[in-house]
């Protein structure tokens, strides 16, 4: 047993060390970046004096920390990259004496420094020690540590508004670049098919959260054009996105299910289909008008009355023409089911305005902006942008909570921003890089 537990240790000892020193370096980083070190300036090994005037744009990629960067050491002025590391001895580590990317770098900092260091020919390079402020390493502790999931929330009504308003406009476009990043890199596996993406996103969308994955999944196990096919018949589309998700397998006692059982014996025949495992579909904790079975009516309600539903969404500037583009019953047995069999008061199944406001803000506008930018036409990347500024914020409790924390969210572009917040910097404790984080750093007390 000791024997076993003993690498178990080494291991975790060395990934939390690896863990602190990659925190230093990205501490270091910011403090540069950011001129956040003393006020008294930064001073070289040989007690020379440093004069920033420009840090110099930060790399992510391999290579020097920040290329171009502007100093004057005593009074000779240099242009070039600027290396960081929490230990000067980390540049002989690395092996950046050897290497001859790092010959351009004209200033070295580090948090400890603990050794010279020289270019690949032996000249020595000016290094100088960046200590991390004590109000900066209490601020991000007390960010990074604090066992609750948005630390700074009752800290954010003491930033000005306008630097959050700023930081949300950014925020924003990070999620629709993020969002066009997946629907170029699906353009890429259906050979540029903008109605085969648009169908597996949209299809994707009405899994409404917990079942958004097995909604992809079906998608992209039956392909459009199969559906296309089938345009003719109703029961016929229906029968294959019930089928291919595993819903028809069970004994049916009422005529309709039957009927799509037989439809989906053929289809699948036809088509070489393999279903999904209905497992996947989630009904648990799920509104009635969200199960699974009535969102696969209506998206075969939807299929049956459009062929080209992204060319009509393309043609149209107003978002209610979009929404009643959509707003497609589904077939008359769901009048009176939200599940195979099991009867339910009458009611047409239409999505309502909430669900039609999600699509739009998922599915219509991230396919707009990327239509845009694929091909050159601001004008769709324009319209994307008026319908999230023109359509209510959505109602969750990531932006209620941010709302709380006195955010204001007046539109669905606002709350698209608060989602990226919240997910690619609050959930990653990512707080150096956010600007509210920012901003708190500098102060005594956040």
């Amino acid at each position: 047993m000791a024997h076993g537990i003993i690498p178990y240790i080494c291991v975790v000892v060395i990934l939390t060390i690896i863990l602190t020193v990659t925190k230093m370096e990205h501490l270091l980083h910011y403090v540069w970046k950011y001129k956040l070190y003393a006020p008294s300036g930064l001073v070289t090994t040989q007690g020379l004096s440093i004069s920033v005037i420009d840090p110099g744009i930060q790399n992510t990629d391999a290579g020097p920390d920040f290329f171009n960067a502007k100093i004057r050491i005593d009074k000779t002025m240099w242009v070039g990259n600027v290396e960081i590391h929490s230990k000067a001895s980390d540049w002989l580590l690395h092996n950046h004496h050897k290497d001859k990317a790092y010959d351009s770098v004209i200033l070295h900092l580090a948090g400890i420094v603990n050794a010279e260091i020289y270019r690949t020919n032996g000249e020595a390079i000016p290094q100088a020690q960046l200590t991390i402020p004590d109000t900066v390493r209490g601020n991000i502790d007390w960010l990074i540590h604090r066992d609750i999931p948005i630390p700074c929330l009752y800290s954010i009504k003491n930033i000005e508004q306008i630097q959050v308003s700023s930081w949300i406009n950014v925020l924003l476009c990070e999620r629709l670049e993020r969002k066009t990043k997946d629907i170029f890199r699906l353009m890429e596996q259906y050979n540029n098919d903008w109605n085969e993406v648009f169908y597996i996103i949209f299809t994707r969308c009405f899994g409404f959260g917990i079942n958004n994955d097995a909604f992809e999944r079906l998608a992209k196990s039956l392909p459009l054009h199969f559906i296309y096919k089938q345009r003719s018949s109703c029961s016929q589309i229906e029968a294959m996105l019930f089928g291919q998700a595993g819903m028809l397998k069970e004994i049916g006692t009422c005529h309709y299910y039957r009927l799509l059982q037989q439809e989906y014996t053929f289809l699948q025949h036809k088509y070489n289909l393999k279903p999904l495992d209905d497992t996947v579909f989630k009904s648990l904790r799920v509104r009635p008008a969200n199960f699974p079975h009535v969102k696969l009516a209506q998206l075969a309600s939807i299929w049956y009355r459009y062929d080209t539903l992204f060319s009509s969404i393309l043609n149209e500037d107003d978002i209610q023409q979009i929404k009643n583009l959509l707003r497609i019953p589904a077939s008359a047995y769901w009048d009176s089911h939200h599940h195979f069999n099991d009867t339910s008061p009458i009611k047409e199944k239409v999505l309502g305005d909430g669900a039609l406001t999600i699509i739009l803000i998922n599915v219509v506008v991230p396919m707009l902006f990327a239509y845009g930018q694929k091909n050159k036409q601001d004008e769709y990347c324009e319209r994307a942008l008026r319908f999230l500024e023109n359509a209510p914020p959505e109602k969750n409790q990531i932006i209620t909570t941010y709302c709380q924390a006195g955010i204001q969210v007046h539109n669905a572009g606002d709350s698209q921003a608060l989602i990226q917040l919240k997910k690619e910097y609050c959930d990653k404790k990512k707080c150096l890089f956010c600007r509210i984080g920012f901003s708190l750093l500098k102060r005594v007390n956040p």
